[in-house]
């Protein structure tokens, strides 16, 4: 059988079985809705800087004696005495999609370096790593 018949006879089977699929098991509707969710957090808008306000310079205030109180009481629990744990750590912003897989991750955050675990394989990663050669 030619390519060419095979084609004729299979297209119109898979394009009424993907409609099936897509209409009478409600995955279309899924598609949509996941894709208008992630459309929603994409929306940017731009505002012009403006001077900080007495409230929320008095905010900002709080929040940095808060973090510090905070801080203070987690090196009294853990007993630690004469060193800051947390000398040139900062806060990580807030994600605008707190779904987000990296939502908690500081954009800054370069990872871990995994570089050391090909080493450690002695060149058999790929066996290793459920491959069948190597």
């Amino acid at each position: 059988m030619k390519a060419e018949e095979f084609t004729k006879i299979l297209k119109p089977l898979i394009e009424k079985t993907v409609k099936e699929v897509l209409l009478q098991e409600g995955v279309l509707s899924r598609v949509v809705s996941e894709v208008a969710r992630g459309m929603q957090t994409t929306i940017v808008e731009a505002k012009s800087p403006s001077k900080p306000r007495v409230d929320d310079v008095e905010k900002l205030q709080e929040a940095k004696r808060l973090e510090i109180e905070r801080k203070r009481k987690l090196l009294d629990a853990t007993g630690i005495r004469g060193v800051d744990v947390f000398e040139g750590t900062k806060q990580i912003a807030e994600s605008s999609n707190p779904h987000s897989a990296l939502s908690g991750v500081s954009p800054d955050d370069s990872g871990v370096d995994i570089s050391a675990i090909q080493r450690l394989s002695g060149g058999k990663w790929s066996r290793l790593a459920g491959g069948k050669n190597g």
